[in-house]
């Protein structure tokens, strides 16, 4: 019998930010998809529709201990019933997780509601596997923002902006966060959620195709102040494969003042094209895993610097000893679409295809 397969992921955004259809669109293609798909939905809701607010409750802080306890009960009650069906592959959605009401509190308050709760950030933040994040339609659609359909939105077209925007931030350093903006119309945004989600859950359609560039030095400086940057720093460990076309890499990564931990299978489907396959672990697996290093290569540091840029993804990498030049990948649909750079990226040849410039190269002589 097959190992049954679990991935908990986090549908979040501001308000009005289209997750409810998105709740649909997820049900209708994976299903299709062979999964079954479990929906959390939103506990604040609830909890404000049946009387329960933090302007009814003593404080805020007292209001949040209930929230984040209901919400981490429902998670491991649906985990639990998700270990008892049949089903192979199954998909738990949350409408919002534990971190979005660290956007309604003081990093001192977040932090005693956790402990309040008996878990800790890092705990937290690795128990999802990925996290989606919807814009506001008051970000990039305003004429569609409306507060009729929830009776526990309130916000106004710029509350909702800010308040979309400090989600993001609390969520920002989870290793998997795809942001999902507005600026293709409704359909096209579902679509590409669709497409992202579809990509991390490792299915054939959404094939991962980068390209990859060599660039001359910029200051990191100015890189992070691209809109939408987003910093991590990167330890990337080599294990033994016993396929040429599978790779196994650890990845131990620092977001502000979190660590989190990866185990990534590469699995090459076709020439130029690959699947990956990320598990969240955490820190006793990381260390479990360790003992299964490639020796024969060097653990590789980089800091790195992600940011959409005119509907690209892309990656600027600062490698260990590269004191002279930057990598920059940037993700694509198929090869013939047009690519697109900041003017600060001076680009000086692609290495897509150069041996010399794989990863596992880079860590066969570049010693951290």
């Amino acid at each position: 019998m097959e190992e049954q397969i679990i991935k908990k992921v986090v549908i979040t955004g501001g308000p009005c930010a289209g997750k409810t259809t998105a709740m649909s669109w997820v049900q209708n293609a994976f299903g299709r998809m062979g999964y079954k798909v479990l929906f959390i939905p939103e506990t604040a809701t609830e909890l404000i529709s049946g009387g329960v607010a933090p302007w009814t409750c003593g404080t805020n802080e007292e209001y949040q201990k209930v929230q984040v306890a209901l919400q981490l009960r429902k998670e491991q009650l649906f985990l639990q019933a998700a270990k008892t069906m049949p089903e192979r592959k199954i998909l738990i959605v949350c409408d919002r997780g534990i971190f979005d009401n660290k956007a309604y509190m003081t990093d001192e308050e977040f932090e005693r509601v956790l402990a309040y709760n008996g878990i800790k950030a890092s705990e937290a933040l690795a128990d999802y596997d990925a996290v989606f994040h919807l814009v506001t339609a008051a970000n990039g659609a305003p004429q569609f923002y409306s507060t009729a359909n929830n009776a526990a939105r309130y916000e106004t077209v710029d509350e909702a902006i800010a308040l979309d925007n400090r989600l993001y931030h609390c969520w920002e350093a989870h290793p998997h966060i795809t942001r999902v903006d507005n600026r293709s119309g409704f359909t096209m945004k579902m679509k590409y959620l669709i497409h992202e989600m579809a990509m991390f859950l490792g299915e054939d359609e959404p094939y991962d195709i980068k390209r990859k560039f060599l660039a001359d030095f910029v200051d990191p400086h100015q890189i992070a102040k691209i809109p939408g940057v987003k910093k991590t720093e990167i330890l990337q460990t080599y294990l033994h494969s016993d396929s040429p076309d599978s790779e196994i890499r650890l990845r131990m990564i620092k977001s502000g003042k979190y660590y989190n931990y990866i185990q990534i299978v590469k699995q090459r489907i076709e020439e130029d094209a690959y699947i990956e396959r990320e598990r969240v672990i955490n820190a006793k697996e990381y260390i479990a895993l360790l003992r299964y290093e490639d020796l024969n290569m060097y653990s590789l540091y980089k800091a790195r610097y992600t940011f959409n840029y005119k509907g690209q993804y892309t990656e600027v990498d600062y490698i260990a000893n590269w004191p002279d030049k930057v990598m920059v990948k940037v993700k694509i649909n198929n090869n013939d679409e047009e690519l697109k750079f900041p003017e600060l990226i001076h680009i000086t040849k692609e290495v897509t295809d150069d041996p010399n410039y794989k990863n596992r190269k880079i860590s066969q002589e570049v010693e951290t």
